[in-house]
């Protein structure tokens, strides 16, 4: 019986870089695999591609653009019509954006989309993830978090948006880290654990950007100094598969390894606030436990 036989796993940000590389190698273990894109064409070729180098035809998709929170809720209501059952949530969609952009709902794109999404699908499939238990979620953050803090009287970035995006960025992968560490002390004991993780600089799509300089600059940069997409997801991959990490939660991991986060991540008072705030932002009651 392969490692994942009989296990659901639902990836955002599934149709390139290491999201798409951990869907392929978790349904080469016998998963089924939920990618979730944002384009349908790119959506479905990633599905077809992924069943043709597995061997596993349990590969769906949910199209959707999570910048926005009505998507979001919709994800998250059409995964639990279509399945029962959900063991992996790995929260990966995220993006850099050089300017400043409002999405549909008025906030700040990268505080949107790179965490109250997160936040918010989370929430919306805690349920199954319980029913499902053991459970396991994984909120891929970066190492862009350290020297960050956040500041809560601009947290959508009215007053400044600094040059190149990098800092927002940044923040917004330390929400990452406050949120796991918030959510692992609301689930202790529920049999689903949470964790985060940094999975190096990736040679992805991700570098690809709303700047022309910076797109042009980028596959220079990758060649020079990032690795390949095969490591990158190997953090993603053990921590949605292997058994050493079972019931470990509430946790910073980089290159397969629990690691200290920044200390700003583990100011419980910003945890929880930011908890509060995404509560109001996402417009749900999160208690949780």
């Amino acid at each position: 019986m392969k490692a994942m036989q009989d296990k659901t796993v639902l990836i955002t940000g599934g149709t390139s870089g290491i999201g798409k590389e951990t869907a392929l190698e978790l349904a080469k273990q016998g998963a089924t695999v939920v990618v979730v894109g944002r384009n349908p064409a790119k959506t479905a070729t990633t599905v077809a591609e992924i069943k043709a180098a597995s061997g596993n035809d349990h590969v769906d998709s949910l199209v959707a653009d999570l910048a926005s929170m009505q998507e979001v809720r919709r994800v998250a209501d059409e995964f639990k019509a279509r399945y029962d059952s959900l063991h992996v949530l790995l929260n990966n969609a995220g993006a850099l954006f050089t300017k400043r952009y409002e999405t549909v709902d008025g906030y700040e794109q990268t505080l949107s989309l790179n965490h109250l999404a997160y936040f918010l699908l989370t929430n919306l499939l805690l349920d199954t993830l319980k029913a499902s238990t053991p459970a396991r979620i994984i909120n891929v953050s970066s190492s862009a978090h350290r020297g960050k803090t956040l500041n809560f009287d601009d947290l959508q970035h009215k007053k400044s948006y600094d040059f190149g995006g990098l800092g927002v960025y940044g923040q917004s992968k330390l929400a990452n880290v406050l949120f796991t560490y918030e959510l692992a002390r609301r689930l202790a004991r529920t049999g689903v654990t949470v964790n985060a993780l940094h999975p190096g600089f990736v040679a992805s799509g991700f570098g690809k950007s709303d700047n022309l300089l910076v797109t042009l600059i980028m596959p220079i940069i990758h060649r020079l100094f990032a690795i390949p997409v095969e490591e990158g997801a190997q953090t993603p991959i053990y921590l949605a598969s292997s058994p050493e990490v079972e019931g470990v939660s509430g946790h910073f991991f980089e290159d397969c390894k629990p690691v200290k986060s920044s200390l700003a991540s583990y100011d419980e008072a910003a945890q929880k606030r930011l908890w509060k705030v995404s509560e109001e932002l996402t417009s749900i009651n999160a208690p949780v436990a």
